[in-house]
Protein backbone atom coordinates (compact mmCIF):
# COMPACT_ATOMS: atom_id res chain seq x y z
CA UNK A 1 0.00 0.00 0.00
CA UNK A 2 1.35 3.36 -0.63
CA UNK A 3 2.32 5.46 1.50
CA UNK A 4 -0.29 8.29 2.38
CA UNK A 5 0.30 12.10 1.82
CA UNK A 6 0.60 13.38 4.73
CA UNK A 7 -2.26 16.89 4.68
CA UNK A 8 -0.81 20.14 6.38
CA UNK A 9 -2.20 23.25 7.73
CA UNK A 10 -4.65 25.15 5.79
CA UNK A 11 -5.25 22.11 3.00
CA UNK A 12 -8.34 20.27 3.07
CA UNK A 13 -9.10 17.65 5.00
CA UNK A 14 -8.29 14.16 3.65
CA UNK A 15 -10.33 11.18 4.28
CA UNK A 16 -9.02 8.34 3.34
CA UNK A 17 1.69 14.37 18.30
CA UNK A 18 3.89 15.48 20.97
CA UNK A 19 4.55 15.82 24.88
CA UNK A 20 2.25 14.86 27.15
CA UNK A 21 0.84 17.91 28.41
CA UNK A 22 -0.34 18.75 31.91
CA UNK A 23 -3.70 17.39 32.74
CA UNK A 24 -5.38 20.70 32.26
CA UNK A 25 -8.49 19.09 32.79
CA UNK A 26 -8.01 16.26 31.01
CA UNK A 27 -10.40 13.06 31.93
CA UNK A 28 -12.73 15.56 32.98
CA UNK A 29 -16.04 14.35 32.28
CA UNK A 30 -15.19 10.64 31.34
CA UNK A 31 -16.85 9.71 34.68
CA UNK A 32 -19.95 11.56 34.87
CA UNK A 33 -21.18 8.41 32.50
CA UNK A 34 -21.28 7.79 28.83
CA UNK A 35 -23.76 10.72 28.02
CA UNK A 36 -21.60 13.70 29.59
CA UNK A 37 -18.15 11.99 28.15
CA UNK A 38 -19.73 11.90 24.57
CA UNK A 39 -21.63 14.75 24.77
CA UNK A 40 -18.17 16.94 25.46
CA UNK A 41 -15.98 14.63 22.23
CA UNK A 42 -19.45 15.57 20.08
CA UNK A 43 -18.72 19.56 20.53
CA UNK A 44 -15.46 19.44 20.34
CA UNK A 45 -15.59 17.34 16.86
CA UNK A 46 -18.83 20.23 16.13
CA UNK A 47 -16.21 22.69 16.57
CA UNK A 48 -13.16 21.47 14.89
CA UNK A 49 -15.25 20.28 12.14
CA UNK A 50 -16.28 24.74 12.18
CA UNK A 51 -12.75 25.41 12.12
CA UNK A 52 -11.41 22.97 9.57
CA UNK A 53 -14.54 22.98 6.90
CA UNK A 54 -16.15 25.62 7.48
CA UNK A 55 -13.69 28.61 8.04
CA UNK A 56 -15.13 29.55 11.57
CA UNK A 57 -12.74 30.98 14.21
CA UNK A 58 -12.48 28.47 17.02
CA UNK A 59 -14.02 31.17 19.26
CA UNK A 60 -17.13 31.70 17.37
CA UNK A 61 -17.56 27.61 17.04
CA UNK A 62 -16.82 26.86 20.83
CA UNK A 63 -20.01 29.44 21.58
CA UNK A 64 -22.05 27.54 19.13
CA UNK A 65 -20.72 24.28 20.21
CA UNK A 66 -20.15 24.63 24.00
CA UNK A 67 -23.72 25.46 24.44
CA UNK A 68 -24.91 21.74 25.31
CA UNK A 69 -21.60 20.63 27.60
CA UNK A 70 -22.15 21.29 31.52
CA UNK A 71 -20.17 24.25 33.26
CA UNK A 72 -17.52 21.74 34.59
CA UNK A 73 -16.87 19.78 31.54
CA UNK A 74 -15.81 22.99 29.55
CA UNK A 75 -12.24 22.71 30.40
CA UNK A 76 -12.10 19.30 29.14
CA UNK A 77 -13.95 20.80 26.06
CA UNK A 78 -11.44 23.95 25.47
CA UNK A 79 -8.69 21.24 25.94
CA UNK A 80 -10.19 18.75 23.40
CA UNK A 81 -10.12 21.44 20.39
CA UNK A 82 -7.41 23.86 21.27
CA UNK A 83 -4.94 20.49 21.49
CA UNK A 84 -6.67 18.65 18.61
CA UNK A 85 -6.21 22.25 16.31
CA UNK A 86 -2.91 22.54 16.77
CA UNK A 87 -2.10 18.65 15.85
CA UNK A 88 -4.37 18.45 13.36
CA UNK A 89 -2.35 17.84 10.08
CA UNK A 90 -0.82 14.98 11.82
CA UNK A 91 -4.33 14.22 13.05
CA UNK A 92 -5.59 13.76 9.74
CA UNK A 93 -3.03 11.43 8.44
CA UNK A 94 -3.47 8.91 11.22
CA UNK A 95 -7.23 9.45 10.26
CA UNK A 96 -5.92 8.71 6.80
CA UNK A 97 -4.24 5.25 7.42
CA UNK A 98 -6.81 4.40 9.87
CA UNK A 99 -9.78 4.81 7.10
CA UNK A 100 -10.02 2.10 4.45
CA UNK A 101 -12.26 4.33 2.40
CA UNK A 102 -13.82 7.79 2.16
CA UNK A 103 -16.87 9.00 4.41
CA UNK A 104 -20.18 9.89 2.82
CA UNK A 105 -20.03 13.98 2.26
CA UNK A 106 -22.70 14.21 4.89
CA UNK A 107 -20.52 12.37 7.18
CA UNK A 108 -17.46 14.68 6.89
CA UNK A 109 -17.71 15.73 10.91
CA UNK A 110 -16.60 12.42 11.89
CA UNK A 111 -13.27 13.27 10.35
CA UNK A 112 -13.41 15.48 12.86
CA UNK A 113 -14.53 13.28 15.71
CA UNK A 114 -11.61 10.69 15.12
CA UNK A 115 -8.85 13.34 15.26
CA UNK A 116 -10.07 14.16 18.99
CA UNK A 117 -10.33 10.71 19.79
CA UNK A 118 -6.62 10.34 18.48
CA UNK A 119 -5.81 13.45 20.17
CA UNK A 120 -6.70 11.59 23.53
CA UNK A 121 -5.02 8.57 22.64
CA UNK A 122 -1.31 10.53 21.55
CA UNK A 123 -1.59 13.53 24.40
CA UNK A 124 -3.52 13.56 27.37
CA UNK A 125 -3.68 11.26 30.23
CA UNK A 126 -7.67 10.59 29.48
CA UNK A 127 -7.17 6.78 30.40
CA UNK A 128 -7.39 4.87 26.98
CA UNK A 129 -10.44 2.56 27.67
CA UNK A 130 -12.44 5.99 28.53
CA UNK A 131 -11.02 8.13 25.73
CA UNK A 132 -12.35 5.42 23.05
CA UNK A 133 -16.12 4.44 24.78
CA UNK A 134 -16.63 8.08 25.16
CA UNK A 135 -15.71 8.62 21.41
CA UNK A 136 -17.83 5.75 20.18
CA UNK A 137 -20.61 7.17 21.69
CA UNK A 138 -20.09 10.71 20.06
CA UNK A 139 -21.66 8.94 17.28
CA UNK A 140 -24.78 8.69 19.06
CA UNK A 141 -24.42 12.63 20.10
CA UNK A 142 -23.78 13.30 16.40
CA UNK A 143 -26.78 11.47 15.07
CA UNK A 144 -24.42 9.04 13.44
CA UNK A 145 -24.71 6.30 15.52
CA UNK A 146 -23.95 3.41 12.53
CA UNK A 147 -20.37 4.85 12.86
CA UNK A 148 -19.93 3.52 16.08
CA UNK A 149 -18.16 0.58 14.84
CA UNK A 150 -15.90 2.40 12.52
CA UNK A 151 -14.74 4.98 14.57
CA UNK A 152 -14.24 1.98 16.95
CA UNK A 153 -12.41 0.45 14.84
CA UNK A 154 -9.97 3.11 13.99
CA UNK A 155 -9.27 3.87 17.29
CA UNK A 156 -8.55 0.35 18.51
CA UNK A 157 -6.15 -0.37 15.69
CA UNK A 158 -4.70 2.76 16.81
CA UNK A 159 -4.26 1.58 19.90
CA UNK A 160 -2.21 -1.92 18.80
CA UNK A 161 0.03 0.13 15.99
CA UNK A 162 0.25 3.04 17.83
CA UNK A 163 4.24 3.27 17.22
CA UNK A 164 4.37 2.31 14.11
CA UNK A 165 1.72 4.88 13.35
CA UNK A 166 3.18 7.64 14.97
CA UNK A 167 6.40 6.54 13.09
CA UNK A 168 4.65 6.80 9.74
CA UNK A 169 3.59 10.68 10.20
CA UNK A 170 5.95 12.12 12.45
CA UNK A 171 6.50 13.11 15.93
CA UNK A 172 8.81 16.06 15.71
CA UNK A 173 7.33 19.15 17.76
CA UNK A 174 9.04 21.34 14.49
CA UNK A 175 7.61 19.69 11.85
CA UNK A 176 7.06 21.92 8.90
CA UNK A 177 3.71 19.62 7.86
CA UNK A 178 2.03 21.05 11.04
CA UNK A 179 1.79 24.70 9.81
CA UNK A 180 0.47 25.72 5.97
CA UNK A 181 2.92 25.56 3.27
CA UNK A 182 2.83 29.41 2.56
CA UNK A 183 3.81 30.67 6.58
CA UNK A 184 6.62 28.05 6.47
CA UNK A 185 8.56 29.13 3.48
CA UNK A 186 7.57 32.84 4.80
CA UNK A 187 9.06 32.20 8.33
CA UNK A 188 12.17 30.32 6.54
CA UNK A 189 12.76 33.44 4.63
CA UNK A 190 12.01 35.76 7.24
CA UNK A 191 14.33 33.79 10.38
CA UNK A 192 16.45 31.48 8.58
CA UNK A 193 18.02 30.65 12.25
CA UNK A 194 14.52 30.33 13.88
CA UNK A 195 11.70 29.22 11.80
CA UNK A 196 12.28 26.01 12.92
CA UNK A 197 11.90 26.83 16.73
CA UNK A 198 9.03 29.29 16.09
CA UNK A 199 7.22 26.17 14.59
CA UNK A 200 7.53 23.85 17.57
CA UNK A 201 6.73 27.12 19.87
CA UNK A 202 3.68 27.49 18.03
CA UNK A 203 2.41 24.07 19.11
CA UNK A 204 3.10 23.91 22.73
CA UNK A 205 0.27 25.56 24.76
CA UNK A 206 0.91 28.71 25.64
CA UNK A 207 2.50 29.74 29.26
CA UNK A 208 0.02 31.43 31.54
CA UNK A 209 1.51 35.03 32.40
CA UNK A 210 0.14 37.43 35.24
CA UNK A 211 0.22 41.34 35.27
CA UNK A 212 0.62 42.39 38.47
CA UNK A 213 -1.55 45.74 39.68
CA UNK A 214 1.89 47.88 41.27
CA UNK A 215 -0.98 50.52 41.86
CA UNK A 216 -2.77 47.73 44.90
CA UNK A 217 0.21 45.56 45.51
CA UNK A 218 4.13 44.86 44.55
CA UNK A 219 4.75 41.99 42.90
CA UNK A 220 6.36 39.92 45.91
CA UNK A 221 3.88 40.27 47.88
CA UNK A 222 1.52 39.31 45.26
CA UNK A 223 4.06 36.30 44.50
CA UNK A 224 2.99 34.92 48.19
CA UNK A 225 -0.51 35.62 47.71
CA UNK A 226 -0.37 32.90 45.33
CA UNK A 227 2.28 30.43 47.22
CA UNK A 228 -0.18 31.16 50.16
CA UNK A 229 -3.17 29.69 47.28
CA UNK A 230 -1.13 26.65 46.12
CA UNK A 231 -0.18 28.18 42.74
CA UNK A 232 3.22 28.38 41.61
CA UNK A 233 4.61 30.99 39.81
CA UNK A 234 7.77 32.67 39.20
CA UNK A 235 9.35 36.57 38.14
CA UNK A 236 10.15 36.98 34.46
CA UNK A 237 13.47 39.29 34.51
CA UNK A 238 12.52 42.88 32.35
CA UNK A 239 8.90 42.81 33.49
CA UNK A 240 8.40 44.68 36.87
CA UNK A 241 4.65 43.30 36.91
CA UNK A 242 4.75 39.81 35.39
CA UNK A 243 4.76 36.69 37.06
CA UNK A 244 4.62 32.83 35.35
CA UNK A 245 2.75 30.38 36.52
CA UNK A 246 3.94 26.78 36.77
CA UNK A 247 0.62 25.96 35.54
CA UNK A 248 -2.58 27.46 34.12
CA UNK A 249 -5.46 28.14 36.95
CA UNK A 250 -8.93 29.39 36.06
CA UNK A 251 -9.09 33.24 36.88
CA UNK A 252 -11.12 32.87 39.68
CA UNK A 253 -8.96 30.94 41.23
CA UNK A 254 -6.46 33.93 41.50
CA UNK A 255 -6.32 36.01 44.63
CA UNK A 256 -7.79 39.19 44.04
CA UNK A 257 -8.93 38.45 40.76
CA UNK A 258 -12.23 39.97 41.12
CA UNK A 259 -11.02 43.39 43.45
CA UNK A 260 -8.44 44.04 40.31
CA UNK A 261 -5.17 42.88 41.76
CA UNK A 262 -4.18 41.65 38.78
CA UNK A 263 -5.03 40.50 35.08
CA UNK A 264 -3.72 37.85 32.80
CA UNK A 265 -1.64 39.16 29.93
CA UNK A 266 1.18 37.68 27.79
CA UNK A 267 4.73 38.95 28.63
CA UNK A 268 5.47 40.47 25.27
CA UNK A 269 2.21 42.74 25.07
CA UNK A 270 3.19 44.15 28.96
CA UNK A 271 6.22 45.34 27.01
CA UNK A 272 4.01 47.65 25.27
CA UNK A 273 3.04 49.78 28.37
CA UNK A 274 6.95 49.53 28.96
CA UNK A 275 8.30 50.67 25.92
CA UNK A 276 5.19 53.63 25.26
CA UNK A 277 5.83 54.85 29.28
CA UNK A 278 2.95 57.15 29.57
CA UNK A 279 3.66 60.10 31.90
CA UNK A 280 0.98 61.41 34.45
CA UNK A 281 -1.34 63.99 32.95
CA UNK A 282 -0.55 62.94 29.60
CA UNK A 283 -3.58 62.55 26.33
CA UNK A 284 -2.97 58.89 25.26
CA UNK A 285 -4.88 57.21 22.75
CA UNK A 286 -4.91 53.40 22.63
CA UNK A 287 -5.96 52.52 18.84
CA UNK A 288 -7.50 49.17 18.09
CA UNK A 289 -7.54 49.01 21.44
CA UNK A 290 -10.13 45.90 22.47
CA UNK A 291 -10.48 43.93 24.76
CA UNK A 292 -8.71 46.22 26.71
CA UNK A 293 -5.50 44.51 28.31
CA UNK A 294 -3.03 47.57 27.21
CA UNK A 295 -5.57 49.63 28.12
CA UNK A 296 -5.19 48.91 31.54
CA UNK A 297 -2.06 48.47 31.58
CA UNK A 298 -1.37 52.02 30.11
CA UNK A 299 -3.65 53.47 33.21
CA UNK A 300 -1.67 51.14 35.63
CA UNK A 301 1.52 52.39 35.12
CA UNK A 302 0.65 55.95 35.62
CA UNK A 303 -1.60 55.81 38.57
CA UNK A 304 -4.88 56.14 36.95
CA UNK A 305 -3.37 59.85 35.53
CA UNK A 306 -3.98 59.54 31.81
CA UNK A 307 -6.72 61.11 29.61
CA UNK A 308 -7.14 58.15 27.76
CA UNK A 309 -9.29 57.02 25.10
CA UNK A 310 -9.52 53.67 24.08
CA UNK A 311 -10.89 52.84 20.25
CA UNK A 312 -11.98 49.87 18.95
CA UNK A 313 -13.98 49.57 15.23
CA UNK A 314 -15.69 46.13 17.00
CA UNK A 315 -18.58 47.62 18.92
CA UNK A 316 -19.14 44.09 20.81
CA UNK A 317 -15.38 43.51 21.63
CA UNK A 318 -14.97 46.83 23.82
CA UNK A 319 -17.91 45.24 26.41
CA UNK A 320 -14.46 43.29 27.88
CA UNK A 321 -12.21 46.53 27.57
CA UNK A 322 -14.93 48.13 29.79
CA UNK A 323 -15.95 45.30 32.13
CA UNK A 324 -11.95 45.02 32.63
CA UNK A 325 -11.49 48.68 33.38
CA UNK A 326 -14.52 48.35 36.14
CA UNK A 327 -12.78 45.47 37.57
CA UNK A 328 -9.66 47.15 37.83
CA UNK A 329 -11.10 50.26 38.92
CA UNK A 330 -10.11 52.29 36.57
CA UNK A 331 -11.51 54.79 33.88
CA UNK A 332 -11.24 56.02 29.84
CA UNK A 333 -12.90 57.86 27.06
CA UNK A 334 -14.35 54.71 25.41
CA UNK A 335 -15.15 55.49 21.79
CA UNK A 336 -16.22 52.74 19.29
CA UNK A 337 -14.81 54.06 15.34
CA UNK A 338 -12.74 53.05 12.73
CA UNK A 339 -8.76 53.84 13.11
CA UNK A 340 -8.75 54.85 9.72
CA UNK A 341 -10.81 57.32 9.75
CA UNK A 342 -9.36 59.18 12.79
CA UNK A 343 -9.73 62.90 13.00
CA UNK A 344 -8.75 65.68 15.25
CA UNK A 345 -12.46 65.29 16.41
CA UNK A 346 -12.05 62.26 18.73
CA UNK A 347 -11.74 62.96 22.07
CA UNK A 348 -8.32 64.58 23.75
CA UNK A 349 -6.57 65.28 20.53
CA UNK A 350 -3.99 65.86 19.41
CA UNK A 351 -1.80 63.16 21.56
CA UNK A 352 1.10 62.89 23.63
CA UNK A 353 1.48 59.61 23.17
CA UNK A 354 -0.34 56.87 20.26
CA UNK A 355 -0.34 52.56 20.79
CA UNK A 356 -1.23 51.29 17.45
CA UNK A 357 -1.90 47.64 18.33
CA UNK A 358 -2.33 47.23 14.34
CA UNK A 359 -4.77 44.38 13.03
CA UNK A 360 -2.31 41.60 11.46
CA UNK A 361 -1.76 37.95 10.73
CA UNK A 362 -1.15 37.48 14.75
CA UNK A 363 1.22 34.99 13.43
CA UNK A 364 3.44 35.53 16.86
CA UNK A 365 0.18 34.05 18.72
CA UNK A 366 -0.71 30.67 16.59
CA UNK A 367 -0.06 28.54 20.30
CA UNK A 368 -2.77 30.58 21.46
CA UNK A 369 -5.16 30.92 18.45
CA UNK A 370 -4.30 27.16 16.92
CA UNK A 371 -7.20 27.87 13.77
CA UNK A 372 -5.09 30.78 13.07
CA UNK A 373 -3.20 27.87 10.55
CA UNK A 374 -6.59 27.10 8.92
CA UNK A 375 -8.22 30.34 9.04
CA UNK A 376 -5.19 32.70 7.25
CA UNK A 377 -4.42 32.67 3.81
CA UNK A 378 -1.15 34.05 2.02
CA UNK A 379 -3.50 36.70 0.51
CA UNK A 380 -4.99 38.23 3.50
CA UNK A 381 -1.61 39.58 4.12
CA UNK A 382 -0.97 42.02 1.77
CA UNK A 383 -4.92 43.19 2.63
CA UNK A 384 -3.93 43.30 6.25
CA UNK A 385 -0.82 45.78 5.59
CA UNK A 386 -2.98 47.90 3.21
CA UNK A 387 -5.26 48.41 6.33
CA UNK A 388 -2.01 49.02 8.64
CA UNK A 389 -0.43 51.54 6.10
CA UNK A 390 -4.02 53.45 6.48
CA UNK A 391 -3.95 53.45 10.16
CA UNK A 392 -0.52 54.64 10.73
CA UNK A 393 -1.07 57.87 8.20
CA UNK A 394 -4.54 58.39 9.95
CA UNK A 395 -3.27 58.56 12.94
CA UNK A 396 -0.25 60.35 12.63
CA UNK A 397 -2.01 63.39 12.38
CA UNK A 398 -3.48 63.25 15.99
CA UNK A 399 -0.40 62.96 17.30
CA UNK A 400 1.02 66.38 18.61
CA UNK A 401 4.71 67.52 17.59
CA UNK A 402 7.10 65.89 20.10
CA UNK A 403 4.86 63.17 20.60
CA UNK A 404 5.11 58.98 20.29
CA UNK A 405 3.44 56.56 18.71
CA UNK A 406 4.46 53.36 19.28
CA UNK A 407 3.48 50.63 16.35
CA UNK A 408 2.75 47.50 17.49
CA UNK A 409 1.26 43.56 15.91
CA UNK A 410 1.73 40.17 17.35
CA UNK A 411 3.04 38.90 13.98
CA UNK A 412 6.62 37.58 12.58
CA UNK A 413 6.25 38.33 9.84
CA UNK A 414 8.37 41.44 8.50
CA UNK A 415 5.47 42.22 5.42
CA UNK A 416 4.14 43.55 9.05
CA UNK A 417 6.70 44.81 10.96
CA UNK A 418 9.31 46.11 9.71
CA UNK A 419 8.65 46.25 5.83
CA UNK A 420 5.79 48.80 7.07
CA UNK A 421 7.60 51.04 9.29
CA UNK A 422 10.44 51.65 6.68
CA UNK A 423 7.91 52.57 4.12
CA UNK A 424 6.13 54.95 6.66
CA UNK A 425 9.61 56.95 7.29
CA UNK A 426 10.38 57.28 3.70
CA UNK A 427 6.88 59.11 3.19
CA UNK A 428 6.96 61.27 6.38
CA UNK A 429 9.98 63.42 6.86
CA UNK A 430 8.31 64.50 10.61
CA UNK A 431 8.79 60.98 11.46
CA UNK A 432 11.88 59.72 13.25
CA UNK A 433 12.41 56.03 14.90
CA UNK A 434 13.23 56.17 18.22
CA UNK A 435 16.14 53.44 19.37
CA UNK A 436 14.11 50.06 20.96
CA UNK A 437 16.36 48.28 24.03
CA UNK A 438 13.84 45.91 25.74
CA UNK A 439 14.79 45.51 29.38
CA UNK A 440 17.71 42.82 30.34
CA UNK A 441 16.04 39.46 30.33
CA UNK A 442 13.56 39.97 28.24
CA UNK A 443 13.58 36.97 25.37
CA UNK A 444 13.70 36.24 22.66
CA UNK A 445 14.66 39.13 20.95
CA UNK A 446 16.50 39.17 17.27
CA UNK A 447 17.86 42.05 15.33
CA UNK A 448 15.27 43.70 13.61
CA UNK A 449 15.74 47.55 11.38
CA UNK A 450 13.44 49.21 12.40
CA UNK A 451 12.00 48.52 15.35
CA UNK A 452 12.28 45.28 17.41
CA UNK A 453 11.20 41.64 17.31
CA UNK A 454 10.21 39.38 19.60
CA UNK A 455 10.05 35.64 18.79
CA UNK A 456 7.49 32.95 20.81
CA UNK A 457 9.47 31.45 23.66
CA UNK A 458 8.43 28.39 25.35
CA UNK A 459 8.37 30.01 28.91
CA UNK A 460 7.80 33.62 27.98
CA UNK A 461 6.22 35.64 25.61
CA UNK A 462 4.44 35.43 22.12
CA UNK A 463 5.80 36.75 18.79
CA UNK A 464 5.62 40.57 19.01
CA UNK A 465 6.58 43.40 17.09
CA UNK A 466 7.39 47.07 18.22
CA UNK A 467 8.57 49.89 16.66
CA UNK A 468 8.68 53.66 18.25
CA UNK A 469 8.26 56.69 16.48
CA UNK A 470 8.42 60.63 17.65
CA UNK A 471 7.04 63.20 15.66
CA UNK A 472 9.02 66.31 14.85
CA UNK A 473 8.63 69.36 17.14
Amino acid sequence: MAEPKRPRAGTSPRHSAGARPRRSGAGHGAGHGAGAGAEVRAAAARAVHAVRVDGRSLTVALTAAGGAVAARDQALLHELCYGTLRLLPRLEALVAILLSRPLRRADRILYALMAVGLYQLVSTRIPPHAAVAATVDATRALGRPRAAGLVNAALRRFQRERDALLARVGNAPDDPALFPDWLVARLEAAWPAHWRRIIAVSNQRPPMVLRVNRGQCERAAYAADLAAAGIAARPLPGLDTALLLDKPVPVLRLPGFAGGLVSVQDASAQLATVLLDPRPGERVLDACAAPGNKTAHLLERAGGALQLTAVDVDAERLEPLRENLARLGLAATVLTADAREAGPDWPGAPYDRILLDAPCSATGVIRRHPDIKYLRREADVAALTATQDAILAALWGLLRPGGRLLYATCSVLPDENQQRIAAFLETHPDARELPLTPPPGVADTVPCAPGLQLLPTADGGDGFYYALLERAS
